[in-house]
């Protein structure tokens, strides 16, 4: 019996809830490179493998071993463990629903830090956001327009208007986002 390295490097990237992009950039290589390997276009020696799921992370004999049958009844419940951390910087970002196939909704934990930010440029992309301050002080900016934001209040916005998001508060910041489609 042949392993399908691609097949199986997708089914676990998907159950995780990164896109390629996602993983490309966290391991430093090309949207192209995870296609070519998932296509099996391409055959990754061990070492190049081991780099590719560092990015998930998962380890080589977990990524060989892990049993990828679906559960006869769909999760609908994703604990503080099932989430992944998809952020750095200062702001974490926790997915819901990460193992959920074809999923159409990015839904979002997000933890920013004092003084943390999206970064200088303005965040943009296809799609809708919306989000709800649980803790703390959001300044969002959308186009040329600044809100600051506090606990219940709410945004909504197309996203392919520039955006970005800052906690200028002294405390952690923390969000309940959704976009579709998914970004994470």
């Amino acid at each position: 019996m042949t392993l399908d390295v691609g097949a199986r490097l997708r089914a676990i990237r998907k159950m995780k809830g990164f896109s390629q992009r996602e993983l490309a950039k966290r391991v430093g290589v090309t949207n192209s490179t995870i296609s070519l390997i998932e296509q099996n276009r391409v055959s990754p020696s061990v070492g190049s493998l081991k780099k590719v799921l560092d990015g998930i992370p998962i380890g080589l004999g977990d990524f060989f071993t892990l049993d990828l049958a679906p559960d006869s009844e769909e999760q609908f419940v994703f604990t503080p463990q099932q989430q992944p951390d998809l952020g750095g910087q200062g702001i974490e970002y926790f997915l819901i629903g990460a193992g959920r196939p074809d999923r159409q909704l990015c839904l979002l934990r997000e933890v920013m830090a004092p003084g943390s930010d999206t970064g200088k440029e303005m965040l943009q992309h296809e799609g809708e956001e919306g989000g709800v301050v649980i803790q703390g002080t959001l300044e969002l900016t959308v186009g040329e327009r600044v809100a600051v934001l506090g606990p219940g209040e709410g945004y909504y916005f197309e996203s392919s208007r520039a955006h970005r998001f800052r906690n200028i508060g002294e405390d952690e910041l923390i969000l309940v986002s959704a976009s579709t489609p998914p970004t994470f």
